[in-house]
């Protein structure tokens, strides 16, 4: 063993830093950091632009809606995919000139209802944030947010843009190809790997929910609010507002559950029935303002924040960091 020749290894590289490391960031074993990433990232980016609450807008990412310039109607292939089904509705010129398959031509008036609906998920969207716009604090309320994908996503995105508000978007990673629209602020943009932690940020700040129609992501979101608030599992008041009622009857038939004993008759007042944007904005209004706004926690947090900081808007840059305020103090880091 003396004698044998042990040749000097070659000097090793550093190894990465664990968070570095994308073999052990995408394991199995780092699946806890990334769940916690995706509780803890977007709380710090709440923070900092001042979120306090939200109105989350639900409802079909399908259909597009009416493009005003080349009139045509398009049916996507998945809930937030931008492929096109492969079958489409049949366009204005084939219904006006009678050149439509009954298919196509059901299919048509089904798009013409959603974006009638889509219209509706923006003027409502656009009437709430201006009049969160106006509320005093020194935090946003009552933000205007959404799965951030196309459809009523992105109506309501694109309604809280255009009164010049905030708008939040929670998007998805899915299998097929999915953006997010573009009407969503940019500091406010997520995109989540896991369902149940985007799930847990649609909930978490959300003092009301609007459901429009939509699919089996649709019914998911409003069944699981609902079991929340029957159960009494919220720590706050939160408006359910079901947008469409023509459409919501034909789906469900929420009496039917209570007549059956299923559910108890008081749980049919755990939403409202809208179908038009200046009813849904009153409840909404009506409800948010009782339930919030003019509570008494609420008017001695605002009175308390308001001399602390001297008024009571909300200033236009974001929160300061720790490392803003404690300045060169504390080292920088990443």
């Amino acid at each position: 063993m003396a004698d044998e020749f042990i040749p000097t290894p070659e000097a090793l590289e550093n190894a990465p830093l664990a968070y570095e490391n994308p073999d052990f960031m995408d394991s199995p074993d780092a699946r806890i950091l990334r769940i916690m990433a995706e509780y803890q990232e977007p709380l710090s980016r709440f923070r900092r632009e001042r979120i306090q609450d939200t109105i989350v807008f639900f409802g079909s990412a399908r259909f597009r809606a009416l493009d005003v310039a080349a009139a045509n109607f398009e049916l996507l292939a998945n809930t937030g995919s931008r492929e096109r089904a492969a079958q489409q509705p049949a366009s204005l010129e084939e219904v006006e000139h009678g050149r439509a398959s009954g298919a196509r031509l059901r299919l048509a008036g089904a798009a013409i209802e959603m974006a009638a609906y889509y219209e509706d998920a923006r003027t409502l969207a656009n009437m709430l944030a201006n009049w969160a716009k106006g509320l005093p604090g020194p935090r946003h309320r009552f933000v205007v947010t959404s799965g951030g994908g196309p459809g009523i996503m992105e109506a309501a995105n694109r309604g809280a843009y255009e009164a010049g508000a905030k708008t939040i978007g929670l998007n998805i990673k899915l299998p097929f190809e999915q953006q997010p629209n573009p009407y969503i602020t940019p500091s406010l943009n997520f995109d989540f790997h896991y369902f149940f932690m985007r799930k847990y940020w649609l909930v978490y700040l959300a003092k009301a929910l609007v459901i429009f129609p939509g699919g089996f992501g649709t019914l998911d979101e409003m069944f699981e609010i609902l079991t929340l608030a029957q159960t009494h599992k919220l720590a706050k008041k939160i408006s359910v507002v079901i947008y469409g009622t023509s459409y919501w009857k034909s789906v469900m038939n929420l009496d039917v559950l209570a007549e059956k004993g299923a559910i108890a008759p008081a749980d049919l007042a755990l939403f409202h029935f809208a179908d038009t944007p200046e009813e849904a904005f009153e409840i909404l209004k009506n409800e948010l303002t009782t339930n919030h706004l003019d509570s008494t926690w609420e008017r001695t947090a605002r009175e308390r924040a308001s001399r602390a900081i001297g008024d009571d808007s909300v200033s236009p840059d974001p929160a300061p960091t720790a490392q803003d305020i404690l300045g060169p103090d504390i080292a920088s880091t990443r």
